[in-house]
């Protein structure tokens, strides 16, 4: 896969992150923290069901179990990396199921549904014509 390919994916995976972090950030100061992470796990797959969309629809350079891996691998590591060790200094996100574990599978089953139901729906289309 080339370079072109890569940053692709990986602007759909930060695009995703971004608006989930937000979600979790308007939340945050908005609401209580229990709510906000209700929220979050909420928007999470949401989220990342509309990114997948439009990943899948217009590009569709990888399956949806490597688009699934990829997204939710680039969520975990820009939250270990950027919000738990430089923003927050703690890593006490990490022992929240709500705040971290239950968004990340929702992210991986979100992307890996839509994918897989996104490239049946465009085959049967492909076949139908």
């Amino acid at each position: 896969m080339n370079t072109r390919k890569i940053l692709i994916i990986l602007a759909h995976a930060f695009v995703g992150w971004a608006f989930c972090t937000a979600s979790m950030m308007i939340g945050m100061a908005t609401m209580s923290i229990e709510s906000a992470l209700i929220v979050h796990a909420v928007a999470a797959p949401i989220i990342f069901t509309i990114v997948s969309l439009v990943y899948f629809n217009k590009f569709n350079y990888t399956s949806p179990l490597s688009t699934a891996l990829i997204f939710v691998s680039f969520v975990i590591l820009v939250d270990f990396f950027l919000i738990a060790l430089i923003i927050n200094r703690s890593l006490e996100m990490f022992a929240s199921p709500l705040g971290t574990w239950i968004p990340f599978a929702l992210i991986f089953a979100s992307t890996y549904i839509t994918g897989t139901l996104t490239i049946r729906s465009t085959q049967q289309q492909a076949a139908s014509v």
